[in-house]
């Protein structure tokens, strides 16, 4: 069977060899880096711009970001017929490839974030491999701690205030660094999305951009949610542990914290969606305006085919009704988390109107293909292409952020700022 044969369905005049080809975990692939980057901008409003309010939040979302970096990669290895070559774009990356640029601009971002955490977390590294160090009668997982987190000073063990302030500088040359890069990252998805002049609706040198602002939106949005989620757990295991241990902060103050975090951030992130929006609306007249010869097939699908992917799902429920929610006075954390979730989801179909709607009409400019998520699978290409295989993508990043934060706890120690 021809890849794409499975989930392909032809209307009107389409040629014999045109499918989609390029399907769920495409989709997922810009809406995973978009989640580094904007994750990243994030955690630099404190470390670069010296937004102090955001301090918590930001320590959180850096550890977040490098947790979804691995994660990156994982929908185009799902979805390459020949996996084992991807490793290629790692090894041999040149400038002559807007592809190639991935493995340049990854390596780069993975180095960035790994020794920007470094510093951030060398003090406590430190601090955790002497208590260890001085404590007798260890067990072996305590011995095993010991030994990781004595590897991970990489010697440097001086944690006085001159070898912190320094570490301090560290930390904001390396965000610094990271905002060009981690906007590099994600745009050049753009970038190759709108250099393909054979598509219609992909064509326009807004495309990275429009990609770049739309990652930091769902960006925060995710590290909004995800903190939201996990200050709520910890308000729980406090109220538990403070029958035993009356000097822990209380559920009432841990909340007071939350949503200071909160308001803040999603002033942030109201900002960011407003040129997300902006941005794609100017796209849309332009198209409109312009009238390219193939406009009359991309226009039949925007306000035709696909008019409720596009103006309902994505710019209504996934926009406007999120940005209402947050320009409400008195933010709520339940309302928080609707408008978030919302959010999360417009830029989702954004990527999958752009993805799969770009394939949807046919290279005759008289017929149209449907795509047919595979949700049961029956054999290992509908399961990386299908529903399945996109949720695998999208829990693995938490299960890396949990064993993340047993080595760079996000709410158990202080930085060096």
């Amino acid at each position: 069977m021809v890849h794409g044969e499975a989930w392909t369905l032809k209307e009107l005049f389409v040629y014999p060899n045109e499918y989609i080809y390029w399907t769920i975990q495409i989709v997922m692939y810009p809406f995973m880096t978009g989640l580094v980057a904007g994750a990243f901008v994030l955690s630099s409003l404190y470390h670069v711009f010296g937004i102090k309010q955001l301090k918590d939040i930001a320590r959180f979302s850096l550890v977040f970001s490098f947790a979804l970096l691995p994660v990156a990669m994982i929908p185009l290895q799902l979805h390459l017929q020949h996996p084992e070559r991807g490793i290629e774009v790692m090894l041999t990356p040149h400038f002559t490839s807007a592809i190639a640029a991935f493995g340049i601009a990854f390596s780069t971002y993975g180095m960035i974030v790994a020794s920007e955490l470094w510093f951030v977390y060398r003090k406590h590294f430190v601090e955790t491999a002497q208590a260890l160090g001085a404590k007798r009668d260890k067990t072996i997982p305590e011995r095993g701690q010991q030994l990781l987190f004595s590897l991970l000073t990489l010697g440097a063990w001086d944690i006085s205030e001159q070898a912190l302030a320094r570490d301090e500088k560290a930390v904001k040359v390396m965000a610094t660094a990271g905002i060009p890069v981690a906007c590099l990252l994600h745009g050049y998805a753009g970038f190759i999305f709108g250099s393909v002049k054979a598509n219609a609706l992909w064509t326009t040198p807004l495309m990275p951009f429009i990609f770049i602002c739309s990652a930091v939106v769902s960006g925060i949005a995710l590290c909004v949610l995800c903190y939201i989620a996990t200050m709520e757990i910890r308000k729980l295991m406090v109220a538990w542990k403070r029958k035993s241990d009356p000097s822990l902060p209380t559920p009432e103050e841990i909340r007071t914290v939350e949503m200071f975090e909160v308001t803040m951030t999603a002033k942030y992130l109201v900002l960011a969606l407003l040129a997300a929006l902006g941005l794609e609306l100017l796209d849309l007249l332009f198209r409109d305006y312009a009238k390219f010869s193939s406009w009359e097939i991309v226009r039949s699908l925007i306000y035709g085919k696909d008019f409720v992917n596009v103006f309902v799902i994505q710019y209504g429920i996934g926009n406007l009704v999120p940005l209402a929610l947050f320009l409400l006075p008195r933010l709520t954390v339940r309302r928080a988390v609707v408008a978030t979730l919302l959010v999360l989801m417009g830029v989702f179909m954004m990527r999958w109107n752009l993805v799969i709607g770009g394939q949807a009409f046919s290279a005759s400019f008289s017929g149209y293909m449907h795509y047919e998520l595979p949700i049961i699978p029956h054999d290992i290409e509908t399961f990386k292409e299908g529903l399945l295989g996109a949720l695998l993508v999208g829990v693995l990043p938490f299960i890396f952020f949990w064993g993340l934060n047993k080595i760079f706890p996000v709410f158990k120690c202080e930085d060096t700022h």
